[in-house]
């Protein structure tokens, strides 16, 4: 006669069983979102947030050098018109003032409502050569300081600022190498 085992008889679940199904229940609940509560305290601004009020501050400011330089000299103003143009989108892409794009005042300074903060008008060389000069660098300048800001902040506030950057050295080569 031939020697059998006796069959097995499965009392339960094995115990592999129970440890592949703890895993999926851990897993399931660590990727479940948290519930929302009411009575978390109002949170000071993320970096994120800082750094777009930051770039819209800067291109405001930007935008009121653009102002003053048209206004001290109108034979540049069609040239820098479009410039100034886009400055003002990209202060408003970083959620700017909606008024940033509003006129020079005909004193020379930008609007109060030109720039976020309150400040100087700024002061324009009196040499239109001078006057491009300062706002290709300050172009520059300003696309130097997104491009260090990239590493810092989220994927599409990246992506802005990178857009934004890239347009502010086209600006720069605009009003220097493009006149040439």
């Amino acid at each position: 006669m031939p020697f059998t085992l006796p069959p097995r008889t499965l009392s339960g679940p094995r115990r592999r069983s129970l440890l592949a199904s703890a895993a999926g229940a851990f897993v399931l609940v660590g990727c479940s979102a948290p519930e929302p509560s009411t009575d978390t305290p109002v949170r000071s601004p993320s970096a994120a947030d800082r750094a777009r009020a930051r770039a819209a501050r800067d291109s405001e400011s930007l935008a009121a050098r653009y102002a003053a330089v048209i206004t001290a000299h109108p034979a540049l103003a069609a040239r820098l018109k479009p410039l100034r143009a886009e400055v003002v989108r990209h202060a408003q892409a970083f959620g700017g003032s909606k008024t940033a794009g509003s006129r020079p005042s005909a004193s020379g300074s930008p609007s109060p409502s030109a720039s976020a903060h309150p400040s100087p008008s700024p002061t324009v060389p009196v040499q239109e050569r001078d006057a491009l000069a300062d706002l290709a660098t300050a172009e520059r300048t300003l696309a130097d300081q997104r491009t260090k800001a990239l590493l810092t902040v989220p994927g599409e506030l990246a992506r802005l600022l990178a857009s934004v950057a890239a347009a502010g050295a086209a600006h720069a080569f605009l009003l220097t190498e493009g006149a040439k």
